[in-house]
């Protein structure tokens, strides 16, 4: 059976998502959880790829599972899991999927959520979560310059460097908002699909409109050019989460969720 895995996890600790040779990954320790279950081993294939120190609250990843070697009941793998799992790992719910489901290929869009702590001094309960912006940021600005990264564009200008070339860097932006509780501003920015750092160098450059370093008039040509020195910084990236991945089933609920939250500021 192909079972689908919602993951939550504070990156901090983390090489990110992918297991590779150097460094602890995210899905190295979910796999090995499994593999306490699972004699044959898990492979997980995931809907998303953070880097290192990046968070999630929603990742979803796909595995298959032999009936007969999975000897519990299907609704207590989410505990037993996390029994195995780091305090800052946790499956947060686990389904059983159609085998055609694919976590990456079947994602409509992409939500993620990028977190700036805006006063002189840090919030120590969120200092692994946040950006702390020292400075003091012109909200309404940014704001309005976040709604020209809207719509269908080549956002190779602000994409990192990646050791492969991607078969296209054309991205449709559908929400790129900015909400405000006090201090702390969140960047909720949604797509069909990101670029290598394309969400940081999005809230950098937005961060930095805010202060008044660069024009927000500046963004079209920085789009058009397609260059990745002429767009703002790329801001750190313990500020970022991946907070939720579309899928057909959930497109009604999402809508509804988007309606539903209350814009401050």
């Amino acid at each position: 059976m192909r079972v689908k895995l919602t993951i939550a996890y504070e990156g901090t600790r983390y090489s990110g998502w992918q297991s590779q040779k150097n460094g602890i990954s995210v899905q190295q320790c979910v796999e090995d959880a499994l593999a306490t279950f699972l004699p044959t081993g898990i492979r997980l294939f995931s809907s998303s790829r953070t880097d290192t120190g990046v968070h999630a609250l929603g990742m979803v990843a796909h595995a298959d599972v032999s009936d007969s070697e999975l000897r519990m009941p299907f609704a207590k793998l989410p505990l037993a899991l996390n029994a195995h799992l780091p305090e800052d790992i946790r499956i947060v719910s686990a389904k059983r999927v159609p085998s055609s489901f694919h976590a990456r290929f079947d994602a409509l869009g992409k939500q993620y959520r990028y977190q700036v702590w805006n006063h002189f001094a840090a919030n120590p309960m969120l200092r692994r979560q946040v950006w702390l912006v020292h400075k003091s940021l012109n909200f309404d600005t940014m704001r309005n310059a976040s709604r020209q990264f809207l719509g269908k564009h080549d956002f190779a200008g602000f994409a990192g460097t990646r050791n492969y070339k991607p078969k296209s860097t054309v991205r449709t932006v559908s929400r790129c908002d900015i909400l405000r509780k006090g201090p702390l501003i969140t960047f909720v920015i949604e797509a069909d699909g990101f670029l290598y750092k394309m969400c940081r160098a999005i809230v950098g450059t937005l961060v930095q409109i805010g202060l008044g370093k660069i024009e927000a008039s500046e963004i079209p040509e920085m789009i058009a050019k397609r260059d990745r020195r002429l767009a703002g910084m790329t801001a750190p990236a313990h500020g970022l989460a991946l907070w939720r991945v579309y899928y057909r089933t959930s497109s009604a609920k999402s809508k509804c969720s988007r309606s539903n939250e209350r814009r401050i500021g």
